[in-house]
């Protein structure tokens, strides 16, 4: 049986749209390193970018 590990533990990251820390989770295990959002949620209301076009 593989060892557990603490939370503490795990690699942590902040969300670029609330700016909260968010933790490691298993189902991101083969792509830790584009994720940006901590939800869905923040995924969906993403700060605009400057360069966006809109005028």
């Amino acid at each position: 049986m593989a060892k557990q590990r603490k939370k503490s533990d795990l690699p942590s990251k902040v969300c670029l749209t609330c700016g909260r820390p968010f933790t490691w989770r298993k189902k991101w295990q083969d792509c830790w390193a584009e994720v940006k959002y901590c939800s869905d949620r923040c995924r969906n209301h993403r700060p605009k970018t400057a360069g966006s076009g809109d005028l």
